[in-house]
């Protein structure tokens, strides 16, 4: 069974380690002490939290994209054509390129909440520390 520190989970979650504390101690999310007395929390725990967590933020929306990253734009760069725009959301970094109408369109300037959405024909998948090993969909 996997299971994950606090700060690992907070990492995952994109949260600090004590609002996972908090979550804890408040009964929403399960973590039982280790032989050492620190928190564990059990991998299947984490991922059903974590999704939950998404379906309350109003992850859920009629879309074939499911690849959702709501985070925070970082970066953005115009031109009279084009713009790249950087979104950081949690312990990620999302960046995409679009026409410079689409970017003023959408009101887009550095600070703005912004969700980036992602479909893929093609993603590779890691465990970290195996990166020798992908699977291609």
């Amino acid at each position: 069974m996997t299971t994950f520190r606090i700060s690992e989970a907070a990492g995952l979650l994109g949260v600090s380690p004590d609002t996972v504390r908090r979550w804890v101690d408040a009964g929403r999310l399960g973590a039982e002490r280790d032989e050492y007395g620190h928190r564990r929390i059990n991998g299947v725990d984490l991922a059903m939290f974590a999704r939950a967590q998404v379906e309350e933020a109003g992850g859920e929306v009629r879309s074939s994209a499911r690849n959702r990253f709501r985070g925070i734009v970082t970066e953005l760069i115009r031109d009279a054509v084009m713009a790249q725009v950087e979104i950081t959301a949690g312990p990620f970094r999302v960046v995409s390129l679009m026409s410079r109408q689409a970017a003023d369109e959408l009101g887009l300037e550095v600070g703005v909440v912004a969700v980036a959405v992602v479909k893929a024909t093609n993603v590779v998948v890691q465990i970290p520390g195996h990166e020798h090993v992908t699977s291609h969909l």
